[in-house]
């Protein structure tokens, strides 16, 4: 199995942009973060769907906005989201933009799904939309969007009837470049819920956790694959981990900023360090490892590793 490396872009989740007053220059920040990691040769650049960041006051970049930019201002890096989040976008309307997107950047669209944290709830909430406290509910809003972006990407006319979404009569041309369809990854945890939609659904699967708990979850994934007698292998395994290199572990736990302590582990330190880490996310079934470099400015961070782990 060789090991895909993807970036995490620096839009605004971890204040990344704190000390910067202009928003064009965190934005080109942000973008040349981006042509960085395509220069160096990283497979894919991955956006989050959060509206604002923890402190209010910083820039936080729109997902699919910025998306549809890095489609034009890129020409050979994948791009997706991880993940969009089904309750925030009608999916028949998300599907068209998401075509449209494939075909902007010449078929390098990953669409990343997920049913979004409860961290979140208050950002839904204050834009105007309903955040369900059930997750129950929350999952079946996934599976019918999962089901009518599928439908609109593959079929010439598509109605559907759910309970939380109802599409009559919808047409969408083009539906994009990728063939069948644009690849789907489906993001989280749930074992009874969410690994099963991406047994029956998912192109690629994004969990999280310390590689004990991530080896778990893919194990169930497999049993969902059996059970419908789909090919496990058939679907693309990922996870994010936080990433700071330097010449010692001393040196590198020194540089985490404060932002990116919250989410503990990741990949810290000098690079046998990091590489020991890659090895034991590889043991566990990851195929595509989403790295987040808490420091925007630190370009030689992403180069370095380019230099140290991909061929």
């Amino acid at each position: 199995m060789t090991m895909k490396f993807g970036i995490a872009l620096p839009q605004g989740t971890l204040m990344e942009f704190a000390g910067i007053k202009d928003p064009v220059k965190a934005y080109e920040t942000m973008t040349q973060v981006a042509l960085t990691a395509e220069e160096v040769g990283f497979d894919s650049l991955w956006l989050s769907d959060a509206l604002w960041a923890g402190d209010s006051e910083q820039f936080l970049f729109e997902c699919w906005t910025t998306t549809a930019a890095l489609a034009r201002d890129t020409s050979r890096i994948r791009i997706g989201q991880m993940v969009t989040y089904s309750g925030l976008r009608n999916p028949a309307l998300l599907a068209k933009m998401a075509s449209t997107v494939d075909v902007m950047s010449h078929g390098r669209l990953t669409v990343g799904i997920g049913s979004g944290f409860p961290a979140l709830a208050s950002q839904f909430r204050a834009y105007g939309y309903d955040y369900p406290e059930e997750a129950a509910v929350r999952s079946r809003q996934l599976e019918e969007a999962v089901q009518i972006l599928l439908a609109l990407w593959t079929q010439e006319e598509v109605t559907f009837e759910g309970a939380s979404y109802q599409v009559r009569g919808a047409i969408n041309q083009p539906k994009g470049v990728q063939r069948p369809h644009i690849p789907l990854l489906i993001g989280g945890n749930g074992e009874k819920k969410t690994l099963k939609l991406v047994a029956h659904y998912g192109d690629a699967c994004h969990v999280f956790g310390d590689p004990t708990t991530i080896a778990h979850k893919f194990a169930v994934l497999k049993e969902h694959c059996e059970a419908i007698g789909r090919a496990y292998s058939s679907i693309r395994r990922a996870t994010i981990a936080i990433c700071v290199i330097a010449d010692t572990d001393e040196q590198a736990q020194a540089n985490v900023p404060e932002a990116a302590k919250v989410f503990g582990g990741g990949l810290i330190g000098s690079p046998d360090t990091i590489r020991r880490g890659i090895a034991a996310l590889e043991k566990a079934g990851v195929q595509e490892l989403m790295l987040r470099f808490p420091n925007s400015r630190d370009l030689d961070g992403l180069r370095r590793f380019a230099r140290e782990f991909i061929a």
